[in-house]
């Protein structure tokens, strides 16, 4: 009896332990119970030495027990995992495999994403855009741009301008992809997701500026600017699909001030200014809060109606509230353009002169100087011809001088140095004016008043 007893004790002992023994994937613990736990711990202890040295091979059939069988026990599982899945990935030359283990990596993320997305550091935004990262990497050309922008608009909408920055760049990148391939049916939704993202990118740029975090700023600023030229160059911004889209929006948003400065800079971006839905988001945005955008597009809608007078005194206002060179350069040379037509040379230089201060990289300004000076050689020399065509050096010197400076108006400026050296006067004619000789410094009299050298 005592034998029967002591069999049947070990027997139910032997039941319990079996019973007590199960997978952390099963019963949702981190590490399983009993000897699964045992298990589990006892594999990763196992791959993870082999993993910090890169010898993947050796660590990948203990690393495949703990993944699958206790997946919620460490991030190691996926940091590694990824390592191993990749490693696996390049030694792999059959297509089908290939193609498999991609799946596979893809499965790694997303596991990792079940167990460890709440990460505080490294949540799901963060984890989703490494996947996508490795997955257009690994595709290549063959990449799926709607399964891409799938994934990552679901991050996006989710997290907003709280999103992984990498997840925001590469959504416009699965975006512009898809535009490419079905250009007029995602068109409109390109470029709502441009406005979102640039939204997104403008605030987390503010806050790294706001935390003196200078590296973090300067990395936004760059993927900023990539979905910036990739929108330019992508034929979605035009002005009819923009004013398609915006114009009930500035209606239903008109309070809005975020909205309507991004809308205001979208237009301006893509050479917009004329447009009426345009000026009306700088109308609405004057009136909540003043700035040198809005009074840019207001001096704008003035200049198209050839309201001049309105439109130099809101070109002037954005002037005072302008913090950036660029704009402000960009500001002197519409009001030299708005003098240049009402033909008062003296004051459209001067704003040529003030554009070319705060930006010298500009040539345009040069190239019209120079035509303001070749306008008004008669008015200057009226009885002496040979001095009339001395103003032509003087002309061409500012046509010079713009082709140097800027590549853009050597076309422009090579057509004018042709055209006005022809009207230069002959060596006939400077020999036998008294005051000229071939190099010599001479003055242009007149409102030119600018010395140039005889050729």
């Amino acid at each position: 009896m005592k034998i029967k007893g002591y069999l049947l004790v070990a027997g139910l002992w032997t039941t319990v332990l079996c019973a007590s023994a199960q997978k952390g994937v099963d019963n949702g613990t981190q590490y399983g119970s009993g000897e699964d736990s045992i298990r589990c711990l006892t594999n990763i202890s196992l791959f993870t030495p082999y993993a910090k040295l890169k010898n993947f091979q050796d660590a990948y059939p203990f690393w495949k027990i703990a993944y699958e069988e206790c997946p919620a026990a460490t991030k190691d599982l996926y940091l590694y995992g990824v390592q191993i899945v990749n490693w696996q990935i390049a030694g792999e030359k059959d297509p089908a495999r290939q193609a498999a283990l991609i799946d596979e990596l893809m499965a790694v993320y997303d596991k990792r994403v079940t167990y460890f997305g709440k990460d505080p550091k490294y949540s799901k935004d963060w984890i989703v855009a490494r996947k996508a990262q490795d997955y257009i990497r690994l595709k290549g050309d063959n990449v799926d741009a709607a399964l891409v922008y799938g994934w990552l608009k679901e991050i996006v909408d989710e997290y907003q301008e709280k999103a992984e920055s990498l997840a925001i760049s590469l959504y416009m990148f699965a975006s512009h992809k898809m535009l490419e391939k079905n250009q007029d049916g995602h068109k409109a939704t390109y470029v709502e997701d441009f406005l979102k993202c640039s939204i997104f990118f403008d605030a987390q740029l503010a806050a790294a500026k706001a935390a003196n975090n200078e590296k973090e700023a300067e990395q936004l600023a760059t993927l900023k600017s990539a979905i910036e030229t990739g929108f330019s160059g992508s034929g979605a911004a035009d002005c009819e699909t923009l004013e398609s889209i915006y114009t009930k929006k500035i209606e239903e948003n008109k309070s809005d001030l975020n909205f309507l400065k991004e809308t205001i800079t979208l237009f301006r971006r893509v050479g917009c200014q004329e447009s009426e839905t345009y000026f009306a988001a700088a109308g609405y945005a004057h009136k909540v809060d003043p700035t040198a955008e809005s009074a840019i597009g207001l001096g704008n809608q003035a200049y198209k109606k050839q309201d001049f007078d309105t439109a130099e005194k809101y070109f002037t206002e954005a002037l005072s509230m302008s913090a950036e060179n660029d704009t402000k350069a960009d500001i002197y040379f519409i009001i030299a353009n708005i003098a240049y037509g009402q033909k008062n040379y003296s004051k459209a230089r001067q704003n040529c002169l003030k554009a070319l201060e705060a930006n010298p990289n500009l040539c345009k300004p040069y190239i019209m100087i120079g035509n303001m000076y070749a306008a008004t050689a008669n008015s200057i020399y009226p009885n002496d011809p040979v001095m009339k065509k001395c103003v032509y050096y003087a002309a061409v010197d500012k046509f010079e001088r713009a082709r140097q400076t800027d590549a853009s108006c050597a076309s422009d400026a090579n057509s004018m140095i042709g055209t006005f050296r022809s009207y230069f006067p002959t060596t006939e004619e400077i020999f036998m004016h008294p005051d000229l000789e071939k190099g010599k410094v001479i003055t242009i009299g007149g409102w030119i008043g600018e010395r140039t050298t005889i050729r």
